[in-house]
């Protein structure tokens, strides 16, 4: 058994979250890629991805998220990341990606910079 979940939280007409649970493996990936691109091609400038309540994330998540952020900015689009644990934060650190993405400890801080 998969154990992923994703909340799709519009804010407005034109910003969005996307709570994430569980895992972010190669079967889990494909679901959040497709989402994601949805809500660029949608048209929402704004997005907050919550990875508050992940548990585990490899390098096929990781990829997912960067094809997204190249798909928001193309679109003139923004794309922030909440973060608020050691857990979830270590892979981005790991990979050099933190300068790369923008990311926040709270969804508070992140919804106020969008």
């Amino acid at each position: 058994m998969i154990d992923f979940g994703l909340v799709d939280e519009p804010v407005g007409d034109s910003m969005h979250v996307l709570s994430l649970r569980g895992e972010i493996d190669a079967h889990t990936a494909p679901k959040l890629g497709s989402r994601l691109l949805g809500l660029a091609d949608e048209g929402k400038r704004g997005v907050v991805i919550d990875l508050s309540d992940v548990t585990f994330m490899d390098s096929t998540g990781i990829g997912v998220l960067l094809h997204a952020l190249r798909h928001f900015s193309l679109r003139h689009g923004r794309m922030v990341l909440v973060c608020p644990t050691e857990r979830v934060l270590r892979p981005f650190q790991i990979t050099g990606l933190v300068g790369r993405l923008t990311i926040f400890d709270s969804r508070e801080q992140a919804l106020g910079c969008l």
